[in-house]
């Protein structure tokens, strides 16, 4: 089965916020979406309900401090929780249930999870995961997201997206959403949609995100308009923009490599551009190390060396530097292409240290957690796995939740390492 990989009509006023790409002078603000050569659409343009996206954001004032937010991918499944191994474990070629001789198993990464492959619809690892995220210091996520339709894995992806989402607005966090475009091609290729109904497709896509999340208090606004980020666009190229963000450059990479030189020049000419436009969005990611080639998917590997760090810090500090809007962390966890920066086994809680530290430097209010708390959810998700169908305990485990999303990390601790101890 194919699955959802990286690689519109509108109901309503939302803020479109684009991937920013090769050679692009900057990102037109227009009142149209029009398609690509191949992916024809009626003749008539898709044209939003508003009269055009420069309405809808002054001009820009720097923020007091920068929002931090975690591209999050929802895609992954064990047979715990969803009776299966997904494809983002497997590829069709890793098989997690093999392991070495230290016990790792056999997953599509050259990085294990602290908590091993996880399901995305695991309570417990979503708790984790937002816990995490509040006490680095994120504000929230950015989840890459493939739609509404029973197709491949789109329909799996959309139940764990309003899983999460959940789990973020318990933790008093925000939540966006990045819409995967390319999910029409592969509908329409696959005879799942008709190209001649792709403009009524991209209307109830719109419809679905306004009922069910846009109007939400926890939704991200700029503006007072809700903020919908999209991976390309693959489809509709000429999408009405108010601005985009920067991804690793990968497509500037020689045999497979991308240097510090190019990756400098990517980040320097996207910051230039993105002075001109009412939002800005800076990114900041830890390296790159795709497993495709090894799982048979692509025929070349690609790197962006992490530098032990070095890499994340760079980049962070120089978004940092141009004052944005908001911070986009990429990736909390896309294992396959190794841009994670949830803790693993490799590299521990290094990334999230980092966060804690800009948020820490950043955040003009006190920010009351150490690198120490960081630990905390890894052991309340031990103990939640201990003491599944044991009210009592996990009655107390809430009780510790709620001390940390408070602030109060030593009650947490308390009530945790009480359960810890032999």
């Amino acid at each position: 089965m194919a699955l959802a990989r990286r690689g519109m009509g509108v109901t309503m006023a939302a803020l479109l916020l684009v991937a920013g790409c090769a050679g692009a002078e900057g990102v037109p603000i227009t009142t149209e979406i029009s398609p690509t050569d191949t992916a024809p659409l009626p003749t008539d343009t898709l044209r939003p309900t508003v009269a055009s996206t420069a309405t809808l954001v002054p001009e820009r004032v720097p923020p007091e401090r920068p929002l931090l937010l975690t591209h999050f991918m929802p895609w992954y499944q064990t047979p715990e929780v969803s009776g299966y191994w997904g494809w983002h474990w497997t590829m069709e070629h890793f098989d997690p249930d093999t392991v070495d001789a230290e016990g790792h198993p056999e997953i599509a990464s050259y990085t294990l999870p602290l908590t091993g492959p996880y399901d995305s619809r695991d309570p417990a690892i979503l708790e984790y995961q937002v816990l995490l995220m509040k006490l680095s210091g994120i504000d929230g996520v950015i989840v890459d997201w493939y739609g509404i339709e029973a197709f491949w894995d789109y329909g799996v992806l959309n139940e764990s997206t309003h899983a999460l989402f959940d789990a973020v607005k318990a933790a008093g966090l925000q939540f966006a959403i990045c819409y995967e475009d390319q999910s029409i091609k592969h509908m329409v290729d696959n005879k799942h949609l008709s190209s001649a109904d792709v403009y009524t497709h991209g209307q109830d896509v719109m419809r679905a995100m306004e009922a069910d999340w846009f109007g939400d208090d926890a939704y991200l606004k700029v503006g007072g308009q809700p903020a919908l980020f999209t991976f390309g666009p693959q489809y509709f190229k000429n999408a009405a923009a108010t601005a985009a963000y920067p991804w690793p450059p990968m497509w500037a990479s020689k045999e497979g490599v991308l240097t510090q030189e190019a990756l400098t020049d990517y980040l320097t000419g996207f910051y230039a551009k993105a002075q001109k436009w009412p939002v800005l969005v800076g990114g900041a990611f830890p390296g790159f190390h795709d497993i495709y080639k090894d799982a048979g998917v692509s025929a070349e590997e690609r790197v962006l060396d992490a530098r032990d760090g070095a890499t994340f810090r760079e980049t962070l500090q120089l978004a940092l530097e141009h004052q944005p809007d908001m911070i986009q962390l990429i990736t909390w966890n896309d294992y396959g292409e190794d841009t994670t920066i949830e803790p693993t086994e490799e590299y521990g809680y290094r990334y999230l240290e980092v966060v804690q530290e800009t948020r820490r430097a950043t955040d003009p209010e006190p920010f009351p957690y150490t690198p120490d708390d960081l630990r905390l959810p890894l052991l309340l998700f031990q103990l939640r796995k201990a003491h599944v169908g044991d009210g009592a305990v996990n009655t107390e485990l809430d009780t510790a939740v709620t001390a940390l999303l408070s602030g109060d990390a030593a009650a947490a601790r308390a009530i945790l390492e009480g359960y810890a101890a032999p």
